[in-house]
């Protein structure tokens, strides 16, 4: 079928090459044979007169142009896949949906085990793909690659629809056995104390807390520094460190743990965890069932608030 001169089959193929970066990876995908996925590639080529991928190596590296399509056709076939072909009802029951949710490991041990276990009675045949945060989470939901996003609301972008979980606050913790920790700590000695802090992705991003720091020019002293905030308690235990975690974590691993919780001498707002879906995922039968059960099992979480001392 044409459309404006544009055969819409090839829409179909530029996706898989978008998405294998290997002609023969990309042909095997949509079940074409390698010469037709060949062909498929050089109609493509015509059409948008830019040569789209360049050979390095057995892969394909996309060109600009390519690049610039590349957002546009997942949303289109995205939109096709949940508006038009897939209009049955959602059956949860029945269901094998794999649903491919972006999120931190704090939110991973307090809030989505939940999720799991309940879907596992409710949903037995769905399944999940928790993936780590990336430098960029909100490009693989733009591309229509992952159903959520899990994060801080301020981390959220405006471009997709989202919906607030529920609140959680910053504590300061260390070892049971550290002395240095007193019972009220006051800001001088938060700052001097060693700290284990926790920066994600490639590029090192802060937490909410060093963020808030540095937003004042502040530095504290940083003995270790660690890719998730499930890797501070290990670091902290029979020492003198401390670290700044979500309270629902410490808690968490204060079962299996000898860790103490301070409260921050901090002027830190508890901050609001949020979920964001594909704008194309909207009207999605089985989105919509998952963030009901997203919603359901976040307003059972009670949301605790901190009176935290001003700098």
């Amino acid at each position: 079928m044409r459309f404006k001169g544009l055969d819409l089959n090839l829409l179909v193929a530029l996706d898989a090459l978008m998405t294998e970066r290997n002609l023969t990876a990309a042909a095997r995908s949509i079940n074409l044979s390698q010469p037709a996925m060949s062909a498929a590639l050089a109609r493509l080529r015509a059409y948008f007169c830019d040569e789209l991928f360049t050979t390095s190596g057995r892969g394909l590296v996309p060109t600009p142009r390519a690049e610039g399509l590349a957002a546009p056709t997942r949303e289109a076939l995205a939109h096709i896949q949940l508006s038009i072909i897939s209009r049955d009802t959602f059956n949860p029951a029945r269901s094998t949906r794999c649903f491919r949710i972006i999120l931190s490991d704090f939110m991973t041990i307090v809030f989505f085990r939940r999720i799991v276990d309940r879907i596992a009675r409710e949903a037995p045949g769905v399944r999940f793909e928790l993936l780590p945060l990336g430098d960029e989470p909100d490009e693989p939901l733009r591309r229509g690659e992952v159903d959520f996003l899990v994060l801080p609301e301020l981390f959220l972008s405006n471009a997709h629809p989202k919906a607030t979980l529920f609140e959680e606050t910053l504590v300061c913790v260390g070892c049971c056995s550290n002395r240095q920790l007193p019972t009220q700590l006051t800001f001088d000695r938060y700052m001097s104390m060693g700290h284990v802090a926790v920066r994600f992705g490639l590029t090192r991003k802060p937490s909410i807390e060093e963020w808030f720091l540095l937003e004042h020019n502040l530095k504290r002293r940083i003995e270790v520094v660690v890719q998730s905030f499930s890797m501070i308690p290990p670091m902290l235990l029979d020492t003198d460190r401390i670290g700044t975690m979500p309270r629902r974590l410490v808690e968490h691993f204060e079962q299996t743990m000898p860790l103490r919780i301070i409260q921050l001498p901090l002027s830190l707002p508890a901050f609001t965890e949020a979920v964001q879906w594909p704008s194309s995922h909207n009207s999605d039968p089985a989105s919509i069932w998952m963030r009901e059960i997203l919603l359901q099992e976040a307003s059972r979480m009670a949301s605790p608030r901190e009176n935290n001392t001003h700098l």
